[in-house]
């Protein structure tokens, strides 16, 4: 006797969700990247080298190694106060596909963000900070529902554009010591990301399934 496969039920688009499906990992993983960047600015307080110096120093190959080390550095306190909000929140609602696709999304916007603050950042100056990140993972929350056609998405990117849109300010140049490139790449890659893990989730969608024959 031979059985034919039954379709599955369907099953809540993991691209779509709003918040993370295991809030708890999520938080976990906000709270734990968080204390790191108080860990390392607690050791670059104590310890009588400057950390700070591992940033990006745009142009230079000897400052290219920053991009990788930038967002965990901080200039001071008040700095490391001023993402801290943002970080927290952006970064556990960005773990709303789960903890894989916010790791993807995470690595593009760091990588991307650090290297535009490389290829236009100004000269001879170091650039640190996690605002970068926090620019990257905003763009993200605000353009995924577009990409995803999730009103529930949409609804948070109005939300949360209703609530930070200050931060929009930092995308344009003036300010001294604050660096737009990093914010405004940031951005882009955040837009990069949601595109690209939106393009993702719609091909694999389109992956026929292969189904098992069963026979006694």
């Amino acid at each position: 006797m031979s059985t034919s496969p039954v379709s599955p039920a369907p099953e809540t688009d993991a691209a779509k969700r709003v918040l993370p499906p295991k809030p708890k990992a999520a938080a976990i993983v906000a709270l734990s990247f968080t204390l790191l960047l108080y860990l390392v600015e607690l050791v670059d307080v104590i310890l009588p080298g400057d950390l700070d110096q591992g940033g990006i120093v745009s142009r230079r190959l000897s400052g290219l190694d920053g991009v990788l080390f930038a967002p965990v550095l901080h200039a001071g306190w008040s700095h490391l106060f001023a993402n801290t909000v943002p970080v927290l929140l952006f970064s556990f609602l960005a773990m709303a596909a789960g903890i894989g696709r916010f790791a993807l999304v995470t690595a593009i916007i760091w990588v991307v963000s650090g290297l535009g603050v490389w290829l236009i950042g100004p000269a001879n100056t170091v650039t640190v900070g996690a605002s970068g990140l926090a620019f990257g993972w905003l763009a993200y929350l605000l353009v995924r529902g577009i990409f995803n056609r999730a009103a529930g998405q949409i609804l948070v990117a109005v939300v949360l554009l209703g609530v930070w849109s200050g931060m929009l300010a930092g995308l344009l140049p003036g300010n001294p010591g604050v660096s737009w490139q990093g914010h405004v790449f940031g951005a882009l890659a955040g837009v990069l990301a949601a595109w690209l893990t939106s393009r993702t989730g719609k091909s694999r969608k389109a992956e026929p399934a292969t189904p098992g024959n069963l026979g006694v």
